[in-house]
């Protein structure tokens, strides 16, 4: 019997695909589900077959249509199902005289509301034929290299103007998988790392997860050469036993960052008239997400700063947090967020604070900078003073990693003085993230330059530590359970910044 592996990857790269409700009206899911198949073909991306069902056409987008799967002569891997409930158990009956080896049910109207039987139904075809189900109520998966979009809601949209603008987009490709309960934060996500220039690797939505469910993705991923973080929204898991079990075997091997909504009674009620999930008491997520090794989100923006930071810097081998920055008050500010995350900013050593006093007396750093850590070069901050100052923390054997948070307000801070500092950082195998505080155009273009050097970079000094506190974190756990070697080892050739 296929291993659940290769039974997961039948949905991101089937030999065929045959979509159930394709349609020709471009207003209909199907349509878009199965224009999306088309184009990618067309572009060379996705190399399958495809197939529209529809008793109700003869063609869709120059391709022949079947009034049913067991109308199709040659064999069909997965089946994208696109029609009212009611219609499914029917066409279940096919996928399994076809020998169906996966379907993907995106329409709603079963067990988030009520309707449960039809659901069960449908479950027990499914098993009994040996077909692996995702969903119902789902919007399915997208992969960024093979082609798989099964996402309905479309590209782009036309304006009352006549202008046409993106309105679901698809990230590049990256190294970071997203794995969501829920449909609609999933697609928010794609906009979301879409609009920040972060790449992802796959993607997947469970709905109402009647059968796939989300340790076997985890298990799936884990394997996977293409993602190296895994970001995971959950609003329920209800094999948690298995959850856990296979979360702590991915954890060693790659993080997973969750955002576990339902924490309270009222979130914990949304989602059950959502995808019918029992939400569950969240201190019991949050001791068991802690034990298996799981960095968990405290919001969205958490979630994707976080997951940022993971998809291009490694976790800290050790807790000793160096802030280089030339604003006292940001300085300040970071070193405040790490303590309330649980990481104290230590003193530096004597030795590097030697290194310090040895730059002032030569006059390459301002006389009244400050050195105990955070380390502020004050106004008078240069590109060389940066470059020189990271050099000294990142030789320090007791700095694990480092905030650099350079304003670009400083007169005396040039251009150049992003790729000074990238010039240190990629001599070392420790973390580090940027911060510049500003939404003008120069701050973002300094913010774009960190990230496309491969450090994260974030608009406020909370978010910048937040993130190298999870680094830090992840780091320690790998080191508790003996695996951080190994760990490093096995991100060779996944260390490619997941940003353009």
């Amino acid at each position: 019997m296929e291993s659940h592996i290769g039974q997961i990857g039948v949905f991101f790269n089937p030999r065929s695909v045959a979509v159930v409700g394709a349609s020709r009206n471009v207003s209909k899911a199907g349509h878009v589900i199965f224009k999306n198949f088309v184009e990618n073909r067309t572009r060379g991306v996705f190399k399958g077959d495809l197939y529209p069902i529809n008793p109700n056409e003869d063609q869709i987008l120059s391709y022949k249509c079947y009034p049913s799967l067991t109308r199709v002569i040659d064999p069909i891997d997965t089946v994208v199902i696109v029609i009212p409930a009611e219609s499914i158990p029917k066409v279940m009956k096919e996928a399994a005289a076809k020998k169906v080896k996966a379907a993907v049910i995106i329409s709603a109207g079963f067990g988030e509301v009520g309707n449960t039987a039809i659901e069960q139904e449908v479950k027990d075809i499914a098993k009994n034929a040996g077909i692996r189900l995702l969903g119902p109520n789902c919007l399915g998966v997208y992969d960024s290299r093979s082609g798989v979009d099964m996402l309905f809601l479309p590209e782009t949209k036309v304006l009352q103007s006549g202008d046409e603008v993106v309105a679901t987009p698809r990230p590049i490709p990256g190294n970071l998988a997203v794995v969501s309960q829920s449909g609609a934060f999933g697609v928010a996500a794609l906009d979301y790392l879409t609009g920040r220039e972060m790449g992802i690797s796959k993607f997947v939505s469970f709905g109402n997860k009647a059968d796939v469910s989300e340790p076997e993705v985890l298990s799936y991923l884990k394997e996977d050469d293409e993602t190296k973080v895994i970001l995971l929204y959950a609003e329920g898991i209800a094999s948690g036993r298995e959850f856990l079990r296979v979360a702590k075997e991915v954890t060693e091997r790659k993080p997973i960052i969750a955002l576990k909504a339902g924490r309270t009674s009222s979130g914990a009620r949304a989602a059950a008239s959502h995808t019918g999930a029992l939400s569950g008491t969240d201190s019991i997520y949050e001791s068991a997400f802690a034990q298996a090794g799981i960095i968990r989100a405290r919001d969205m923006d958490d979630f994707f700063h976080i997951g940022k930071a993971f998809s291009a810097q490694p976790p800290a081998s050790g807790d000793g947090i160096a802030i280089l920055t030339d604003a006292g008050g940001p300085g300040v500010m970071a070193a405040d967020e790490c303590e309330l995350r649980g990481i104290s900013i230590r003193k530096l050593s004597n030795e590097t604070i030697q290194k310090f006093e040895k730059l002032k007396e030569q006059q390459r750093i301002p006389k009244f900078a400050t050195n105990l850590n955070p380390v502020d070069l004050t106004g008078s901050a240069s590109s060389e003073m940066f470059e020189l100052a990271a050099k000294i923390l990142l030789d320090d054997s007791e700095v694990h990693a480092l905030i650099v948070i350079g304003l670009h307000h400083v007169p005396g801070l040039t251009e150049d003085f992003v790729d000074r500092i990238a010039s240190v950082v990629h001599q070392y195998k420790k973390p580090v993230v940027a911060c510049d505080i500003g939404e003008t155009e120069m701050a973002m273009y300094v913010r774009s330059r960190f990230d496309k050097q491969g450090i994260p970079s974030y608009s406020s000094p909370e978010d910048a530590a937040r993130s190298i506190v999870a680094l830090v974190k992840y780091g320690l756990y790998l080191m508790k359970e003996g695996c951080y070697v190994e760990y490093l080892a096995s991100m060779k050739g996944r260390n490619e910044p997941t940003t353009r």
